[in-house]
């Protein structure tokens, strides 16, 4: 059995309506430190992290007390939004997310399956930094739940995951909080 460290990142200097790839705010990178020092107990392990700036500054915390490289992830990126306006992504999100997955457009079908693919197949324990909404679908995925949103991660939480190859558990979620997505 794998187990996976799966990290919401910390919290951005700016929300998913207001800046495309933001980086960590003052908090974020505080956060950051905090889930890094925690997970530093571990044995270190591969670390994955999705391609967006605020998952990658969190990483890197937990990467530089190992001293480990960061592989960059695509597949566990946030929900690719097909709108261009930031004025208009945050009401797209909001609607996607009162919803159920297979009510998401064909291509982010596609996305969906390939983020649990690349969790559920990963070869050895390891530690992905990823977003709100991937964490949500891995934990429905798991839990056979359709709603895209089961839970509301708090920045910088960890849930753990559990794969044998080919079905996902879920072995604890990290904290919660009341938290607007970012």
């Amino acid at each position: 059995m794998t187990t996976i460290y799966f990290v919401r990142h910390g919290e951005a200097e700016a929300g998913f309506g207001a800046h495309r790839d933001p980086g960590l705010s003052e908090l974020g990178r505080s956060q950051a430190v905090a889930t890094a020092k925690h997970l530093a107990s571990l044995d270190p392990m591969p670390i994955f992290s999705s391609p967006l700036l605020r998952a990658q500054e969190t990483a890197k915390e937990l990467a530089n007390i190992w001293d480990s490289p960061i592989t960059i992830e695509d597949r566990i990126a946030e929900i690719p939004s097909p709108i261009e306006d930031l004025t208009d992504r945050t009401s797209w999100l909001a609607n996607v997310m009162a919803g159920e997955w297979h009510d998401l457009a064909p291509n982010l079908k596609v996305w969906r399956d390939a983020l649990i693919n690349c969790v559920v197949s990963a070869p050895t324990d390891c530690v992905m930094f990823s977003h709100f909404v991937a964490i949500n679908l891995l934990v429905g995925a798991a839990n056979g739940h359709a709603a895209m949103v089961s839970f509301r991660p708090d920045n910088a939480s960890i849930s753990r995951f559990e794969s044998d190859g080919s079905t996902l558990a879920v072995l604890g979620l990290g904290e919660q909080a009341q938290t607007h997505i970012n």
